[in-house]
């Protein structure tokens, strides 16, 4: 992966409406943003613009239309992300991640059998 550009809030929610449709037009993703919360076209644009400008997005010309698509992947923006988070609130130690997560939240019994899996899989992998 390039050079990480850690995506804004604003971004990031741009990044899970082209993830989800592959490309889109600026209004496609306006349209999706605004499912949720109240965002002007305008506003869309400017971010996208400057997306395309940090190298998260590409674009290309449909016509009058500008075609957008993610130049990072979610899953590589995902991991990234948790590891700046891990590093910058947890000095690094995931497992107080995991710790502090799993005393904050009443697992259910899929989490836990997900959980379970998991940690069985690391402990072949070694």
């Amino acid at each position: 992966m390039e050079t990480f550009q850690k995506p804004t809030e604003s971004e990031l929610e741009v990044l899970k409406v082209l993830w989800q449709m592959g490309r889109a037009t600026v209004k496609q993703v306006n349209e999706e943003i605004n499912k949720t919360k109240d965002t002007g076209y305008t506003t869309t644009l400017k971010i996208m613009q400057i997306m395309f400008e940090k190298g998260l997005v590409s674009k290309n010309a449909d016509g009058k239309q500008h075609i957008f698509e993610a130049k990072i992947g979610e899953e590589d923006t995902q991991k990234s992300l948790l590891n700046r988070f891990i590093d910058s609130t947890f000095q690094g130690n995931a497992m107080s991640l995991v710790m502090q997560a799993l005393g904050n939240h009443h697992a259910s019994e899929e989490e836990l059998s997900e959980l379970k899996k998991l940690i069985k899989q690391l402990e072949k992998d070694k």
